[in-house]
């Protein structure tokens, strides 16, 4: 991502997966044909995490397209071709939203969607 939005919100996603037990391996990493902004891992699976912070869940969900799904998936061949150490592992691909935080909320809304790619 390339806004002060985006960066904040690839941080506090960092965060709530460090929170939830995730070991977060690399971050904004470029290969193939798109950029992986966070690869995780948790116990034996191997997570590929596309980070969307918008004003909105639907305009979060609409901004994953199926040519961004396949650019995803071009940029975690590329990293698993890197990084052969991790080919055992079972991988999946999630998505988390950040929204800004409504009225008396102290936090911006995290939303954590598994295994968005089949």
């Amino acid at each position: 991502m390339s806004t002060e939005k985006g960066r904040k919100g690839e941080e506090q996603a960092a965060r709530f997966l460090k929170k939830q037990g995730y070991t977060v391996l690399a971050r904004n990493v470029r290969g193939g044909r798109g950029e992986l902004d966070i690869i995780a891992q948790l116990d034996d699976i191997l997570i590929f995490v596309e980070v969307k912070a918008h004003q909105s869940r639907q305009s979060g969900l609409e901004a994953v397209h199926q040519d961004k799904c396949e650019r995803l998936r071009s940029a975690a061949l590329a990293w698993l071709g890197k990084h052969p150490e991790y080919a055992r592992l079972q991988c999946r691909f999630d998505l988390i939203m950040v929204t800004p935080k409504m009225g008396l909320q102290m936090f911006p809304n995290i939303e954590h969607l598994q295994d968005i790619l089949r």
